[in-house]
């Protein structure tokens, strides 16, 4: 279960950041989770409270925005939303895709932190 290790260095990298900050406290974690990026989102909030057990960030939210693969499509020269990740068809002309736009991320992007 690789989503332990992805929610303990995300919880290591949100205590650095309230260290940096005199020892705020950290409310929430949002992120950004690509469909393509292997990574099952129960699992990794089940693991963020895991990680989070017994330190500062106990009691914090991961918050999850997941984001649609987003391909480009070199038929209709346009980015497209696939409408399943099993099927790498455009949507609209029906050409098979293979440049992927959005879809692979695990990104922080913000920390609400309490001062």
């Amino acid at each position: 279960m690789h989503e332990l290790s992805i929610a303990m260095s995300i919880v290591e990298m949100a205590e650095e950041e309230a260290e940096r900050r005199g020892g705020a406290r950290v409310n929430a974690v949002y992120l950004k989770l690509g469909m393509l990026a292997g990574v099952v989102k129960d699992a990794l909030l089940y693991s963020y409270e895991m990680a989070c057990a017994g330190t500062g960030m106990e009691g914090s939210r991961l918050l999850i925005e997941e984001l649609p693969v987003v391909v480009n499509c070199a038929n209709c020269l346009l980015p497209r939303t696939l409408n399943s990740v099993q099927w790498f068809i455009c949507p609209e002309c029906k050409q098979p895709v293979s440049e992927v736009l959005q879809g692979r991320e695990v990104e922080v992007v913000a920390l609400e932190i309490e001062e």
